[in-house]
């Protein structure tokens, strides 16, 4: 489904998400494009707002599609066609810390003042501006579930 941009699809999740509001709902955004819709949902459920960093594993030689995914804290998905499309172990390895060295640095720039918020017993809501493969998505609700 598609909308004309990610203010309107905060709104619709919003609409669907209202009966959140006042219960003081933890969003996780995944960066980039999910912080700004997850700053308008938490400002209309009444909740805060953090990031889970999570980054895609990108196939070899097509960095855009998806063959598994990693959290901050290293825990790693991986499609199970990753092999398939070139994504072996070696190749898997330095992808993973390229990504890993990117989320360092995004967690500098984004909390740096300050631990990342413990989605422990909170009502966690985690927001993409968009799913292709779901890979990254699939990391960042491990990453919350595993703490």
């Amino acid at each position: 489904m598609r909308y004309k941009d990610r203010n309107e699809a905060a709104g619709l999740l919003v609409e669907k998400l209202g009966n959140f509001k006042g219960k003081n709902p933890l969003l996780l955004a995944i960066p980039r494009g999910a912080v700004p819709m997850a700053k308008l949902i938490a400002d209309a459920l009444g909740g805060e707002v953090d990031v889970v960093l999570v980054r895609k594993l990108g196939a070899p030689g097509n960095p855009e599609f998806a063959i598994g995914s990693v959290a901050e804290r290293g825990l790693t998905y991986l499609a199970d066609y990753a092999e398939s499309v070139g994504g072996g172990r070696e190749y898997i390895e330095a992808e993973k810390e390229r990504q890993m060295a990117t989320m360092r640095q995004r967690r500098a720039q984004y909390t740096p003042v300050r631990p990342p918020i413990d989605p422990a017993v909170r009502l966690v809501i985690i927001v993409d501006d968009g799913l292709a493969t779901g890979a990254t998505m699939i990391s960042a609700l491990h990453a919350v579930k595993v703490g």
